[in-house]
Formats: C-alpha cells, sequence, structure tokens
C-alpha cells in the first residue's frame, strides 16, 4: 500500500486541511449536548425565554458553521480522491505497457481490467472516506467520553466499558474480512474474464449453440461470487447489531445510574440528557466508523491489487541506454542457437535454431500449427527474451539495443490484425507520425489496399471504429500491412497477416512486396506454400525445431515435412512445376 499512498504525494495540502475541516465540525458537535443541559437545568427550570432564545440561537450558529465545515472537508477530500485516483491510474497504465508479453499472458487481460476499474473506483472511494471519517470518528468517540468525564465520572465509567469493547467488535470483523475481500475480488476476475471471452467470441458460442452452456459455466462463476460476497456481506453485517447492543445496554445503565443521582441531587436532568447525548454521538460515529471500516477493508484488498501489478518488475529488462552503431557488413538478422521457452514450462517453444538473414532477402517461415513460426519472429523485436542462444540485428545482440532503437528497425504485422479507432490516416501513421499523404498512399498500394480506401466516401479520413469492427477482416489486415509499410523498417515481418485475403490478393501483395525488397529483409510466415515458395530461403519448424531450411525447390527434395505440406495444397502432378 505504500507504493500506492505515494500517489497522494500532490495532494499534501488536501489530505490535512479535510480532516482538519471534520475534526473542527467535531468540535462543535461536542458542544451541542452541554447547551441542551443549559437549556434544560437553567432556561426550563426558570422559565427563562431570553435565556432558552439565546441558547437556541447558539445552536444554529453551531449547525451552520458545522456545515460549513463538512462541505469544505467534502471539497477538499474529494479533490485529493480524485487527483489521487487520477494519477494512480495513469502510472498503472504507463506500467502496464512496460510489461513484457510474458508478464501480460500471465496476469491475463481481464484482471488487468479489474484493476483499471472497479478496484481503482474502490480505492477512490476509500481514500476519499479515510480524509472524512477516519480521524473524526475516533475524535468523536473519545472526545464524548471526555466530555462526559466533565458532566459525572461515576457514568463517565460506562463509557470506559464501552468503548474498547466496541473496539474489539469492529476490529475483530475488520481481520476476519480483510482476507475474504481479496477471495471476492479474485473470483470477481473470473467473472470478467468469461464475460469477455464470451462477448469476444458471441459468434462462435451462437454457431455451435453452446450458448446454454456457456450460461451454466458463467452462473457457476457467478455463484462463487454471490456466495463470497454473502458470507462477507454476513460477517459484516454483525458489526451494526453488535455494537447497537452494546451501545443500548450501556444507554440503559447511564439512565439508570444518572437516575439515582437526580434523585440523590448529585447530578441534573441536563447533566443526564448531555450524558445520553454524548452516547448516541458514540454509536452514530461507531456506525460510521463500521461501515468505514467495510470500505477501508475493500480498499485495502483492491490498493494489494494494484500495488502487485505495479510492483511486477518487467521479465524483459532494457539495460541499454545509448544508440547502437550496426554493421554494414553483418546479416541483418541472426539466430545463434536460439532456444526459447515460455514463462516456467519447461517445454521448448523453440529448440537450437540457427540461420542467417541478409539485407535484401525474403525469408519465408512455414510450419504446423503450435510449431512456433510466431515465437520465432517475436524474438526479434524482442518481445519475449531467448533462454538459451542469441539473435542479432546488424551484428548487435538485440539484448544490447535500446527498445526503441530496435523497434523502430522493426515493422510486424500480428496474425490478428488491430487497428485503433480514428482515421485511417490516424492509423497508418502510427508507424510514422510524419509520413506525408503520398508516402499513405505508396503503402495502402504495396498493402493493395487502394480499393479499400477509395472505396471509402472519406478516404483516408474515413473514421475506423474501435478494433476496426466496421471494415472485413480482409480489410483490415492490408491496412495494418500498409501501416508497417509506412514506418520503412529495415526488417519488415508479416506474421501470417494475409490469411483473410484470397489468392489473387496474396500474390499481388507478394509482386508488389519484392519491389521493395531490396533495402529491407522480409519475413514472411504463413501456413501458405504458395506465399512464401518464392522466397530466398524457407525455414521449416516442427514442433519448435527447424526440420528443414532452403529454397523452395531444395525442401521438395529434401524435407519431407514441407513436402506433405506442399501436398496437401496443391494436387500431385502439378508439383513438377515448380521441382
Amino acid at each position: 500500500m505504500k507504493k500506492i499512498l505515494y500517489f497522494l504525494k500532490d495532494y499534501k495540502k488536501e489530505s490535512v486541511i479535510a480532516p482538519l475541516f471534520k475534526m473542527l465540525e467535531a468540535i462543535f458537535e461536542l458542544i451541542v449536548p452541554l447547551v441542551v443541559a443549559q437549556i434544560i437545568d437553567i432556561g426550563i427550570a426558570n422559565a427563562d425565554k431570553t435565556y432558552i432564545f439565546g441558547r437556541c440561537g447558539i445552536l444554529i450558529l453551531l449547525a451552520v458553521i458545522g456545515l460549513v465545515c463538512a462541505i469544505s472537508a467534502q471539497y477538499f477530500a474529494a479533490k485529493a480522491a480524485v487527483g489521487f485516483a487520477t494519477q494512480l491510474r495513469s502510472a498503472l497504465f504507463a506500467h502496464i505497457q512496460k510489461l513484457s508479453f510474458t508478464d501480460l499472458d500471465q496476469i491475463g487481460t481481464s484482471t488487468l481490467i479489474t484493476r483499471m476499474t472497479s478496484d481503482m473506483n474502490q480505492l477512490q472511494s476509500g481514500v476519499n472516506m479515510v480524509l472524512r471519517l477516519f480521524m473524526r470518528s475516533p475524535f468523536v468517540v473519545f472526545g464524548a467520553m471526555i466530555m462526559a468525564f466533565t458532566v459525572d465520572v461515576k457514568a463517565a465509567m460506562v463509557f470506559v466499558v464501552a468503548i474498547p469493547l466496541l473496539s474489539v467488535v469492529v476490529f475483530g470483523v475488520m481481520l476476519i474480512t480483510i482476507p475474504l475481500y481479496k477471495k471476492v475480488q479474485a473470483a470477481l476476475d473470473r467473472v470478467l474474464g468469461k464475460t469477455r471471452e464470451n462477448l469476444s467470441g458471441a459468434r462462435v458460442i451462437r454457431a455451435f449453440n453452446k450458448e446454454q452452456q456457456e450460461i451454466e459455466e458463467f452462473n457457476e462463476s457467478n455463484e462463487i461470487l454471490t456466495n463470497l460476497q454473502l458470507l462477507v456481506g454476513r460477517i459484516s453485517a454483525l458489526m451494526n447489531p453488535l455494537t447497537l447492543i452494546i451501545v443500548n445496554a450501556a444507554t440503559i445503565v447511564i439512565i439508570w445510574i444518572g437516575a439515582r443521582e437526580v434523585f440523590d441531587g448529585a447530578l441534573s436532568q441536563g447533566d443526564v440528557v448531555a450524558l445520553v447525548s454524548y452516547m448516541s454521538q458514540i454509536l452514530v460515529e461507531l456506525v460510521k466508523l463500521a461501515n468505514l471500516i467495510i470500505l477501508i477493508t475493500k480498499a485495502v484488498a483492491c490498493g494489494n491489487r494494484v500495488a502487485d501489478v505495479l510492483g511486477r518488475e518487467s521479465s524483459l529488462q532494457e539495460n541499454a541506454t545509448t544508440p547502437v552503431v550496426t554493421d554494414a557488413n553483418s546479416p541483418m538478422v541472426e539466430f545463434k542457437n536460439v532456444s526459447m521457452n515460455y514463462g516456467k514450462s519447461e517445454e521448448e517453444a523453440l529448440s537450437n535454431i540457427t540461420f542467417t538473414a541478409e539485407k535484401g532477402q525474403t525469408i519465408g517461415i512455414i510450419g504446423g500449427t503450435g510449431s512456433g513460426k510466431s515465437t520465432l519472429v517475436h524474438l526479434i523485436p524482442r518481445f519475449y527474451d531467448v533462454s538459451k542462444g542469441c539473435v542479432f540485428i546488424a551484428g548487435t545482440d538485440v539484448k544490447k539495443y535500446p527498445l526503441i532503437q530496435l523497434r523502430e528497425k522493426v515493422g510486424i504485422v500480428q496474425q490478428k490484425a488491430v487497428l485503433f479507432h480514428g482515421t485511417i490516416a490516424e492509423n497508418l501513421r502510427w508507424g510514422n507520425a510524419n509520413a506525408t499523404e503520398e508516402e499513405l498512399w505508396k503503402a495502402i498500394e504495396i498493402a493493395q489496399a487502394t480499393d479499400v480506401v477509395k472505396g471509402k466516401e472519406d478516404g483516408l479520413n474515413h473514421m475506423v471504429e474501435q478494433a476496426g469492427r466496421n471494415l472485413s477482416g480482409g480489410q483490415r489486415q492490408r491496412l495494418t500491412i500498409a501501416r508497417a509499410l509506412v514506418k520503412n523498417p529495415d526488417i519488415l515481418i508479416l506474421d501470417d497477416s494475409a490469411s483473410a485475403l484470397d489468392f489473387a490478393t496474396d500474390a499481388k501483395l507478394r509482386m508488389a512486396l519484392k519491389t521493395i525488397a531490396e533495402n529491407r529483409t522480409i519475413f514472411i510466415v504463413s501456413q501458405r506454400t504458395s506465399s512464401i515458395q518464392h522466397a530466398d530461403k524457407i525455414i521449416v519448424l516442427d514442433d519448435g525445431e527447424a526440420v528443414g531450411m532452403g529454397t523452395h525447390t531444395e525442401l521438395l527434395e529434401s524435407c519431407e515435412v514441407y513436402r506433405e505440406i506442399y501436398d496437401s495444397q496443391f494436387k500431385q502432378e502439378e508439383r513438377g512445376g515448380f521441382s
């Protein structure tokens, strides 16, 4: 939680002023029973209307001052809480951007969304209420006890017994519920994860008539969350009745003691009313404190979850700070005995991969599902780190590059075409913010997306909806290829990025890429042999191992895996045209 509270540093003034105003309000509130006692013992006893009206005027003044203090405290507390949450949310988002792909895979998207939304809202509410009530309520409780001693020591001893009993109840419930609230938030993560999975896969679920099964699985997760919430709720609900029992019992004792002392002449009726008023104030404040502690418990649990993410160091460490001077005579990309494991998995996703890719070469990568094709190309921009061996770019280990310099050299088009809300031009300029309109159209033409852009009424200014949902899969893929081309990278990686394109468009794309291949190295990952058969070098992967490497013609003769893939996609008799 210390990391979380750090974000209140810019709101120190508000964090001090808000509790002070609440303390002032509490002081004026503690004076009220004494004024009421004076009205009863002096004004009413002597039938002195002037005195009564004068004291009522004091009560009104105390109420107005208390209201001003309360509003001021609320303003400063809200300002601090909102500012704190804003800074923390920004810091969390920035930290998430620094986490490696491995970290994001391990934490999970739904969990991070919960941290950014539900947990953050609980924290903001918690800070707001703490600044308003955390000092005020204990101050009123102990202040009321001290004021009771100024009225009557014997009756005030009841407060000395009641307050520790109340503290045991309040803090006992808090200690029990804190770990349970952590479980509640974890269960909420699972519910949100299930919801997100169903919303993103709604079409698949309906295509397979799995709605009922998904509803049942969701209800199961929701039932677990509900049961946890009910358990925490039942325990928390004990706080109010238990405190009420203790306070009401104390009130009865005070009235009994007070009545005897009034009868003996040692105490006035007004004093008894003042004592009961102080006990009532304690009751109200303890109820507030009980609810506050429940809120704090939730906030602490949520704060710890946010702190867990903030405290997580990226598994991808960047040690280089000075730009690397590249060697023009070295291969553009070189893998030396590279092996790679995901996370703590003992199974290798890639095993002992060695190859070179020169500037101007096109490298094809092919293999079955799960063979490690995407893993291999993700090592080039250092999305993941190798477990063994080294990856070199222009003669330098990728780990020695500043990440900004390394990733400026690489343009990658992922398997899933992702576009963002904004115009087509804004999306294309992600790779180069200063790209001219001419450069955009050149990239669009190479990516075979001219008809996509010209087909829109606004052209480059056509608005793309979130995730590009107003475009087809093939249109999204072509625009993401254009985005990578606008960047004009030294290394262009197309990670199965033409899977939604028809064969004719795919062929035109490959022909267009040849016109720009001379000045860069191109990696094409594909399931189709037609997409990579004209590559200068083809790497065939099978279960993470390179089982073949060479040209299309060489691999048809020497690599059984490649031959099987090719034969499964083309008629056997057509093979002669390529061998």
